[in-house]
């Protein structure tokens, strides 16, 4: 997937929050372009615009090192460990950067991007830290995976051929909406998922309730009620009565009818 402008925020806003979290003075962070690369587009805290724009190969530095390994790293004295190579000691210097974490944003077992969070002074940099910077890239995965899905689900609306991935990739992000505590992000996700229903026109007689559409869309894909309650995060049973329920209001005999019923008001694609 291509960054864009939307993924750039993401990396700035879990700068923030792993700065807020774990109280380092400096974090700075990018998206991996082409190739093996990561460049550096998001500074906070920072002194000086050194680090802006540098490009970071996998394998090189601290940061490429992270990409490497898919795992985070880190040293107490950058200019002076073993650890890494050092490419990128002169802007690290300029910054006056001592202590420095790298954890990598990996979607699908694929690096997306680095966070990076540091101090001017040779501190261990471990413990409660490095897991608050852990789970600001979590975050950080989270968003990617489901805009990924978003653009998925957006790029095949029109498709013929690729017209169940596209259903399996709505009853995706309809069993992510719930997990998202983002409340832009969410609205974003469930629109996607509108574009696929918007063009058949929703039936105004029958009314659906959300966790009720969450689980005809986990039907529709071919999903059974153990796999729709995991993926939702609630029981077989629940699954069962938002089943129930919906079969009846779309008067339907089988899980198979409600389904069709569902596409045929406007509910699922």
């Amino acid at each position: 997937m291509t960054a864009d402008a939307s993924d750039a925020v993401e990396i700035r806003n879990a700068l923030l929050r792993l700065r807020r979290g774990t109280g380092l003075p400096v974090a700075f962070g990018g998206l991996m372009e082409a190739g093996q690369q990561m460049r550096i587009s998001e500074l906070s805290g920072t002194s000086t615009h050194a680090l802006r724009s540098l490009v970071v190969t996998s394998g090189t530095g601290l940061g490429g090192k992270s990409v490497a390994l898919s795992r985070p790293c880190v040293v107490t004295d950058y200019s002076a460990s073993r650890q890494i190579s050092h490419e990128y000691d002169a802007p690290v210097a300029v910054e006056g950067l001592r202590s420095v974490l790298a954890v990598p944003v990996v979607v699908r077992h694929r690096v997306r991007g680095v966070l990076y969070g540091a101090l001017r002074t040779a501190l261990p940099l471990g413990g409660r830290m490095l897991d608050t910077a852990v789970e600001a890239a979590r975050d950080v995965e989270r968003a990617l995976a489901v805009r990924d899905e978003a653009r998925t689900l957006a790029a095949g609306a029109g498709a013929g051929p690729g017209w169940e991935q596209v259903r399996e990739a709505h009853a995706a992000l309809r069993a992510l909406a719930p997990r998202i505590a983002d409340p832009q992000l969410r609205t974003e996700l469930l629109g996607a998922c509108a574009l696929l229903t918007a063009e058949t026109g929703r039936s105004v007689r029958v009314r659906l309730a959300p966790r009720e559409v969450d689980v005809l869309a986990c039907v529709a894909a071919g999903a059974t009620n153990a796999v729709a309650a995991e993926r939702l995060g609630v029981t077989a049973e629940t699954v069962k009565g938002y089943l129930r329920s919906a079969m009846r209001k779309l008067r339907a005999r089988t899980r198979g009818e409600a389904v069709v019923a569902a596409r045929r008001a406007g509910w699922l694609p």
